[in-house]
């Protein structure tokens, strides 16, 4: 049951007896009263302070009660302040507009007193259920928007999962093959050397061979084939030296024994997670080769979840090379040229694109910018990390920028992504490292995303 101390009652009637006799039978109930003599005075007292209930007469000077109920109905702040008309006109018709002006009930004059009371007392009871029936629902809302987000969290957490793992198992099956290709190149070469010097000394003591060896000499070319054969050695020690490295980016990548929180070396992770990525900087009939351009910081080991920071990366250069696949004509300029990481004090920089962390950009000097990516790092008051990944693409409009963390929201074409990424990327960033995930951009200025993690993350109590 509704308790009437805590309600508020408004009562409007130009009559003032009947709002003396009103007044002091709610009075008695334990209802706080508020008394208007016209429409007027009754809608500025509601948008003053709403109350819970509204006993309004119809028939007034000014503004009828009608008039004054649809005023209330029309405003957000009023239209579920539940209004009992009570009036001396008792016709079925008046009776029927009052309804259809919004009213939830009707008394007819000459009232009686208890009547009047049971019927607010329904009334707001009624109020009540509803608002705990919104509070519910809202309630209900949130869960569903949460499972929603957990879903996705765990759809992209399988998705890196399984690439992790497939990552590792290529950079496993790579591994052992070419460290023994890596192990053996050195005795290879230094056996040749051994062949070569006894070549070298054969032609010392013999200077002048049989015709058909001096022929075969003349025929192998052998001063070239002793000098190019070194230098294929050598290559071939370069790439087994370079594959090796790849090798160990992938499996610094997948990070699948690194779940936990730990010390990281954050540009490690952008190295890696570049390699993975490597396949998608190249040419294509759309554009040129996509340069990156790095600046780096001097960084501190970072204490962070290392496996999910090298999800937020790929996702961010994945986006900003999405963003670059149709930014439009490029010019075919030589790498470096008027390219230069934002924030740099390189002036070329500020001829070609410049972004800020007020989130406002200068349009590109340049007409027909070669696609280019920018990846800073950055020690921020001692204990901050900052990464800006920033691309000279499409950019990204203000109305979709305003939703561009939320779950499901994309860019890209129908079918191309399902707007998880950035979700995701968030969630990781100020969810798990308790860091701040920004985007600047506007239309046809390119984009630049600013990571900031602290450095060694808070102890939980």
């Amino acid at each position: 049951m509704t308790s009437p101390s805590l309600k508020d009652i408004l009562i409007v009637d130009d009559t003032p007896d009947n709002l003396r006799v009103l007044d002091a039978i709610l009075k008695s109930q334990g209802y706080k009263v508020r008394k208007a003599l016209n429409g007027q005075i009754a809608l500025n007292a509601c948008q003053i302070a709403a109350p819970d209930l509204i006993l309004l007469d119809i028939i007034m000077p000014g503004i009828d009660g009608y008039e004054v109920c649809r005023s209330l109905k029309a405003d957000a702040t009023t239209c579920e302040i539940p209004v009992i008309f009570i009036s001396a006109i008792d016709d079925a018709m008046d009776k029927v507009k009052a309804f259809d002006v919004g009213a939830a009930d009707y008394i007819a004059k000459p009232f009686q007193e208890a009547e009047v009371l049971a019927r607010i007392e329904h009334q707001l009871n009624l109020r009540s259920l509803q608002i705990k029936l919104q509070q519910q629902n809202t309630l209900l809302q949130q869960a569903l928007a949460d499972l929603k987000q957990a879903q996705t969290q765990m759809i992209q957490n399988e998705k890196m999962v399984s690439l992790g793992q497939l990552v590792a198992g290529i950079a496993h099956e790579i591994n052992n093959p070419i460290n023994f290709i890596y192990g053996n190149l050195s005795p290879a070469i230094q056996y040749i050397h051994d062949l070569l010097n006894l070549i070298d000394a054969y032609q010392l003591d013999f200077p002048k061979p049989p015709p058909r060896i001096e022929n075969l000499i003349n025929a192998l070319d052998l001063n070239f084939l002793k000098e190019d054969l070194l230098d294929i050695m050598g290559s071939m020690g370069r790439g087994a030296d370079r594959i090796r490295q790849i090798v160990l980016s992938l499996r610094n990548f997948s990070r699948l024994d690194q779940a936990e929180m730990k010390l990281v070396d954050i540009h490690e992770g952008i190295d890696s997670t570049m390699l993975i990525l490597q396949h998608r900087l190249r040419e294509t009939p759309a554009r040129p080769t996509i340069q990156v351009i790095k600046e780096y910081g001097q960084l501190p080991l970072v204490n962070c979840y290392p496996g999910q920071l090298n999800q937020v990366f790929l996702h961010l250069l994945n986006n900003a090379i999405d963003a670059l696949q149709d930014g439009g004509k490029y010019e075919r300029v030589g790498v470096g040229e008027k390219s230069v990481l934002p924030g740099s004090k390189n002036e070329a920089f500020a001829q070609s694109s410049n972004f800020s962390d007020s989130g406002t950009s200068t349009e590109m000097v340049l007409p027909y910018p070669i696609p280019t990516i920018w990846i800073s790092t950055e020690l921020k008051d001692g204990n901050t990390v900052k990464i800006r990944i920033a691309d000279n693409g499409i950019g990204i409009v203000e109305s979709v920028r305003a939703s561009l963390f939320d779950p499901f929201v994309t860019t890209k074409p129908t079918g191309s992504g399902m707007g998880l990424g950035l979700a995701i990327s968030y969630q990781i960033v100020v969810q798990q490292h308790k860091g701040k995930l920004i985007c600047c951009s506007s239309s046809r200025q390119g984009a630049e995303f600013a990571i900031e993690i602290p450095v060694a993350q808070p102890q939980p109590y």
